[in-house]
């Protein structure tokens, strides 16, 4: 497949949450889907789940041709590559396995697919450590659920094509999804890294005393989360200082901040600060399951994203 060809048949490997969301997603978009799942009941909870993501796929609006019906399962992986044009991995996050998982798709996919793994962890080092092509080997991590979440980190390894992450790019563009493209590859990529350094914090305050798990998730989604819903935290600096932006933020106010960054602490992972953790997430989630906590937060992202796009942002 040239760069300028568009993907008609994806392959999804690995058919849980993210699998399944990517799956919804593409066929959205009116591609052809084959995924592949050694597991037991893969095949049911894959179509329940896009039966599922289906109301707000449609919300969000579907391409011509888009259909369910596009699906098909298969257990066997070569069987569910031997056609492909684009290939997005989904399995276990265990380094040896992920490497052997592609050094097969690399074996038994067509030569001119691309290889993308939604590994939250490994590089993609590691993933083409045993690939004939490594070159067309990928990491394309989304935040889950990928078919509400527009962001998707687009990383290659050190034999990776550029070719190969244009076209990568391009293709979750065409899905309408937001590609960063990294310009070099770190365990944990950036987007966990992010997270991970703000709950450090989290978990400093919680431990010390200063606010309780409710307290802090409160301080996030009523405050600084509002704002990174519609613009990033350099621009944001740029608004606090006013008229003169981020030229007075430097001059007046980055120094302060980084005196803050100096206190910042490192919290003793202990059995109970895990225990206060994990009671004051339970007392927030009061009877409501998992998926229905889900569902609540896909239906705001939505509609957020729909706000986004009337207002042009």
């Amino acid at each position: 497949m040239s760069p300028s060809n568009a993907v008609n048949r994806v392959a999804i490997v690995g058919a849980g949450t993210i699998g399944s969301s990517w799956a919804a997603l593409c066929l959205a978009h009116g591609l052809n889907v084959v995924a592949a799942d050694p597991a037991p009941h893969a095949e049911t909870n894959l179509r329940a789940y896009v039966a599922r993501a289906w109301k707000i796929l449609a919300s969000l609006g579907l391409s011509p041709g888009a259909s369910p019906d596009r699906l098909r399962f298969t257990a066997d992986l070569g069987e569910a590559l031997q056609n492909a044009d684009f290939v997005q991995e989904n399995g276990p996050e265990v380094r040896d396995f992920k490497i052997r998982l592609f050094a097969e798709m690399d074996r038994v996919a067509p030569p001119d697919s691309l290889l993308a793994s939604s590994t939250s962890w490994l590089t993609a080092d590691v993933l083409q450590s045993q690939c004939h092509h490594p070159e067309r080997c990928i990491v394309g991590h989304p935040l889950n659920p990928p078919h509400v979440i527009p962001l998707v980190e687009v990383v290659g390894g050190a034999q990776t094509s550029p070719e190969a992450l244009q076209r990568a790019v391009a293709f979750y563009a065409s899905l309408g999804r937001k590609p960063i493209l990294l310009r070099k590859a770190l365990p944990g990529h950036v987007v966990n890294r992010l997270q991970a350094a703000l709950y450090k914090e989290i978990l400093w305050l919680v431990q010390h005393g200063v606010l309780s798990i409710a307290d802090t998730d409160a301080l996030i989604s009523f405050g600084p989360g509002l704002r990174w819903a519609v613009m990033g935290p350099s621009l944001q600096w740029h608004l606090a200082g006013g008229s003169g932006g981020i030229h007075h933020f430097m001059e007046q106010l980055m120094e302060p901040l980084c005196g803050v960054m100096g206190h910042l602490g490192a919290p003793d992972l202990t059995e109970a600060l895990r225990q206060a953790v994990i009671d004051g997430v339970e007392q927030q989630a009061g009877d409501h399951s998992v998926e229905q906590l889900a569902d609540r937060e896909n239906q705001i992202i939505v509609d957020l994203l729909t706000l986004r796009a009337r207002s042009g942002a």
